[in-house]
């Protein structure tokens, strides 16, 4: 299980926490890479995953996750697919 902080692939300057269950770091690098987010890369561990983080990754088909990375945040997690989804009306 990995946990990333990654800018905003559709724009707008935010950040967004990305969860991936894989079996190691270079298959969560894999995995993310197979999606179209060539440029991620992983150095050190500055923020683990929480207990709650990986339980709601174990629990998703997909087992990759992402929501708005801001401390006091009460979104729910998204599957990936809605992240990588180009805006409607561009």
């Amino acid at each position: 299980m990995v946990a990333i902080g990654l800018p905003d692939p559709a724009g707008g300057g935010r950040t967004v926490r990305v969860l991936v269950h894989a079996a190691n770091r270079a298959r969560a690098l894999t995995r993310l890479r197979n999606l179209g987010l060539r440029a991620v890369y992983l150095r050190g561990n500055a923020e683990p995953p929480t207990p709650d983080e990986i339980t709601a990754v174990l629990h998703h088909p997909d087992g990759l996750l992402w929501r708005t990375h801001e401390p006091l945040s009460q979104e729910l997690w998204h599957p990936i697919r809605a992240l990588l989804r180009p805006a409607r009306g561009a």
